[in-house]
């Protein structure tokens, strides 16, 4: 790992998570959205829209769903897929089409890329793991072209009616899977907790407008539980 990819602060804590959920990450994310997963990837992908011949970076691509599902959507297009954690990316390396996707390991906080240089971003699960949100943002509004979309899924923590009913699933049944699973129930004790801890969709959207970006919205899935946020930057 290079020094501009070194985790830092929360990122330590973080890093170890993923670095250690890496093996059953895909089955326990189909697992818990009872296999819907895959289609918010496919709708993120879709909703990137890059021009054809462009550049798509896909953030915390983990095992590479969206990037993969972009990279299918847009084959005239350059998809980079970046992570921190080594281990999720040597698992998105092995999947059926994985060769067309540039893999790079990278920290969310500090590019290693230039200004303007992608025509569209996507990433999943991103947002709640970094310890300074709007400097995540501001870097992603720098590496974005005029014009650019990005497309985020994300979390979203339980609100409404069904509040108590879905906090109380999110407490116990998350981490009950985890351990099921794969014998880890403290890592998924943290990702629940980080999904209730996160910002409303609309806290998200304000953060984005502050950071510059427009076209702003959003769509819930899952009882509230997820979310996809788009915006674009100005052109």
């Amino acid at each position: 790992m290079t020094t501009d990819s070194m985790p830092h602060g929360k990122s330590v804590e973080v890093h170890g998570i993923f670095q250690k959920i890496a093996d059953y990450y895909d089955r326990m994310n189909f697992i818990m959205t009872l296999g819907r997963h895959r289609r918010w990837c496919r709708e993120v992908a879709e909703r990137a829209a890059p021009a054809a011949g462009g550049d798509l970076l896909d953030l915390a691509t983990g095992t590479g769903v969206i990037a993969l599902e972009a990279a299918r959507i847009h084959p005239t297009v350059t998809v980079t897929g970046a992570d921190f954690s080594e281990r999720m990316l040597a698992h998105a390396r092995t999947k059926p089409g994985a060769d067309v996707i540039r893999w790079r390991q990278a920290d969310a906080a500090h590019l290693p890329f230039g200004d303007e240089s992608f025509d569209a971003i996507t990433e999943g699960y991103l947002l709640r793991n970094v310890e300074d949100l709007e400097a995540v943002l501001c870097e992603q509004h720098r590496v974005l072209r005029p014009g650019g979309r990005l497309v985020i899924l994300e979390t979203c923590p339980p609100s409404g009616p069904v509040k108590p009913v879905v906090e109380w699933g999110m407490r116990t049944i998350v981490p009950l899977l985890g351990h099921l699973v794969s014998g880890d129930r403290s890592s998924y004790t943290y990702l629940e907790s980080s999904t209730r801890d996160f910002e409303s969709p609309q806290q998200v959207a304000d953060l984005l407008r502050r950071t510059g970006f427009r076209d702003i919205g959003w769509r819930k899935k899952f009882f509230g539980t997820n979310v996809i946020l788009w915006a674009a930057k100005a052109r």
